[in-house]
């Protein structure tokens, strides 16, 4: 007979995307996870997981399952308040963000909101927000935007190009556009975090740049440090900007990113249009296309 342990082991994993994350989120050591999801897994005749290096996605009949056990957790929940007699606590809104969503704009979105709902910030890459989002682990999602191929419903927030970022205090920082050849003596710094990162590298080198690094980093704060230290410059997108940071546009590098907010399949139902972290993050990217370092568009 499948346990609740069982099914709250199992939504753990899916939720957390990782087995390390997930043991974390409900106290129990990663071997006593492992066994958890080995036994269920025995129990049920079917794999739940394939496991991959740096993170797992679920099998048919995972996702299967994954409905029934969201029912079954939600009814344990139900019950428990209903015999304590005591109101139902209120579900966090999951909300996952894109690593390089800059900090400044999540800090003046999270400042704005005045929601009744608590918030629970999940950071992930672009597949991961898109699997997360899909499986239901998250609510929405603040990331990137690919019009024509994004099959969720979303609301763009801004738009903005990529830049070569400099200290303010470096010769080039005054200029109104650089190619390669201007930079290619310059030391990089490599943001991980970039989703153009294997484009950037390739537009560079089909140029004839291969510079030195300094550091390589998926931090984008500490990254972005580094430049203002002067320790290097970077390809960045321009809301990455700051004090003592100036940004130079690339001749030839077309690149821009579109930013805006996914929403799950149940968001409409659940939460509306018009809900308070929506407005917050409208709000906050009215006051950034306000100062002229993205648009709105």
């Amino acid at each position: 007979m499948i346990s609740r342990t069982q099914i709250r082991q199992f939504l753990a994993v899916v939720d957390a995307g990782n087995f390390t994350q997930a043991a974390g989120r409900i106290n129990v050591t990663q071997p006593t996870l492992s066994m958890g999801i080995a036994e269920l897994e025995r129990q049920l005749g079917s794999k739940l997981f394939i496991r991959e290096k740096r993170r797992i996605r679920l099998t048919e009949a995972g996702n299967r399952l994954l409905p029934h056990a969201r029912d079954i957790e939600r009814d344990f929940r139900l019950a428990e308040a209903r015999v304590a007699r005591l109101p139902t606590p209120v579900r966090p809104i999951r909300l996952g963000v894109l690593h390089s969503i800059p900090t400044s704009l999540l800090e003046i979105a999270m400042a704005g909101y005045d929601g009744l709902e608590p918030l629970e910030l999940i950071e992930g890459g672009e597949r991961d927000l898109l699997s997360a989002i899909s499986s239901g682990g998250i609510d929405l999602a603040i990331t990137l935007v690919n019009e024509g191929e994004c099959r969720f419903v979303h609301q763009l927030l801004f738009s903005e190009p990529y830049c070569l970022a400099f200290s303010s205090g470096h010769t080039l920082a005054g200029a109104t556009s650089l190619t390669v050849a201007d930079v290619a003596g310059e030391t990089m710094i490599a943001r991980r975090s970039c989703e153009i990162l294997a484009q950037t590298s390739r537009f560079f080198t089909e140029r004839g740049a291969r510079p030195r690094f300094s550091l390589r980093s998926a931090n984008d704060d500490r990254a972005m440090a580094m430049v203002r230290s002067g320790m290097g410059i970077t390809v960045a997108p321009h809301s990455l900007t700051g004090p003592g940071i100036a940004m130079v546009p690339i001749d030839g590098f077309e690149f821009t990113r579109r930013i805006g907010l996914l929403f799950g399949s149940d968001w409409q139902t659940d939460y509306g249009p018009d809900h308070a972290i929506t407005l917050a993050f409208s709000l906050s990217a009215g006051e950034w296309s306000g100062t002229g370092l993205v648009s709105n568009k």
